[in-house]
């Protein structure tokens, strides 16, 4: 049995819409902000950073989001999370993965003038399909950032384009409707 640790909007909401897509059983554990979840002993034993995602497999912790989303779609090929036999394309997942936790993560903290420049290179890169010219972990991975940014910053749809054509197909995903329906009634306590 899997055990995801998150909080609601989070980092960890990417690793819960790729389990929603895998569809196998996980034990969800939602942490609180508010209540200082994540400096709890018990959480910081499992990750001393003290910081979502964590995924527990078989009583083993693994953090960080790209490395939790790159082993979902390694142990389930059969979801489609990550083109089989295609060192390429995985590399080019890594590479979208990488500039989400470096770049676009980051941006949004310094406002929206700042973010306009990080997610304009984004929207170029993307252009108008899916990250790896077909649905993959590299566009839950850049969703959620998007989603963060457009429900805080709230820039016109206009400027991000392709992000925001992207952020509309994501949201007619299944899985991404489950994941936002169960964050939400658990509640966001999203830090600044």
């Amino acid at each position: 049995m899997l055990t995801l640790y998150l909080a609601p909007g989070a980092s960890s909401m990417g690793v819960h819409i790729a389990l929603h897509e895998i569809g196998v059983p996980f034990e969800a554990r939602p942490m609180s902000f508010r209540n200082n979840d994540m400096r709890a002993t018990e959480f910081l034993a499992l990750n001393p950073e003290g910081k979502v995602p964590v995924l527990v497999i078989g009583g083993r912790p693994l953090t960080e989001v790209a490395a939790i989303l790159f082993y979902l779609a390694k142990r389930f090929p059969d979801a489609g999370l990550l083109p089989r036999d295609d060192p390429e394309a995985e590399a080019q997942a890594i590479s979208w993965m990488s500039f989400c936790a470096s770049s676009l993560h980051p941006a949004r903290r310094h406002g929206l003038d700042y973010a306009k420049g990080i997610y304009g290179i984004a929207d170029r890169r993307l252009g108008p399909g899916w990250a790896l010219g077909r649905y993959s972990i590299a566009d839950i991975h850049l969703f959620r950032l998007y989603w963060r940014l457009a429900n805080s910053l709230h820039p016109a749809p206009e400027m991000f384009p392709n992000l925001t054509a992207h952020y509309q197909r994501m949201m007619a995903r299944p899985a991404v409707q489950r994941t936002i329906e169960i964050e939400s009634s658990i509640g966001y306590e999203l830090p600044a």
